[in-house]
């Protein structure tokens, strides 16, 4: 997209301020598509959210109203909590993200932070691309099942076509590392079908903008 840069910090702030949080109170990351997940202590001086905690693709923190600023268009928005230690994380899974493990590293971050247990988490896979949308090559498929097994290839082939469900192989990463069906929600929304509704990097031919995503903890009482 061409959007001018002010334009886009306007976009931001108004998005922060209908969810009750200004622009000194989020943080965010540069996303590389990588597997690195950090801790935010505390938001950025200043009239926008910045980029303090170099690259990244998941954020974790434990500070009341600290909003945890991630952006997608087609990638799985990963969303965690663990309303017993009122801790929250976020991470951003495209099929590099989701084959390096970064819904496992999300986990793993917040057992080590907080001392959080798969049992106590609560986790959502957010709008995405779905498998219905979303063809890949065979590199990609032997990626996944190299790195995870036969049944890490996650999809279904279709007239000689293999369609990657992102959203089954987050899934199947996170009750690995013990984390029950049951406290997984798939929100199961394709966004490169609902282009009126979210960005499809895909569906407009990579010049689309970025939907954001905010996670923070809320203060206790």
């Amino acid at each position: 997209m061409d959007d001018h840069l002010t334009n886009v910090r306007e976009n931001r702030a108004r998005f922060f301020q209908a969810i009750g949080l200004g622009t000194d109170q989020v943080v965010s990351v540069s996303q590389v598509h990588g597997t690195r997940v950090v801790y935010a202590a505390e938001a950025s001086a200043g009239e926008r959210p910045r980029e303090p905690l170099g690259d990244a693709d998941g954020l974790i923190t434990d500070r009341p109203g600290l909003g945890l600023f991630l952006r997608f268009a087609d990638c799985v928005p990963i969303l965690a909590v663990d309303p017993a230690r009122r801790v929250v994380g976020v991470a951003h899974g495209g099929w590099r993200g989701t084959v390096g493990g970064v819904a496992v590293e999300l986990v793993r971050a917040l057992a080590a932070r907080f001392g959080s247990a798969p049992a106590d988490l609560r986790l959502a896979i957010g709008p995405s691309i779905g498998p219905c949308c979303y063809v890949v090559g065979p590199e990609v498929r032997a990626a996944f099942a190299d790195r995870w097994g036969p049944d890490g290839a996650c999809g279904y082939e279709s007239m000689g076509q293999w369609h990657l469900d992102l959203w089954e192989a987050n899934r199947r990463q996170l009750r690995r590392v013990g984390v029950a069906d049951e406290q997984i929600v798939v929100s199961g929304v394709c966004t490169a079908c609902q282009v009126h509704d979210f960005f499809s990097h895909r569906a407009q031919g990579g010049r689309a903008g970025r939907f954001g995503v905010v996670v923070a903890p809320r203060e206790a009482g």
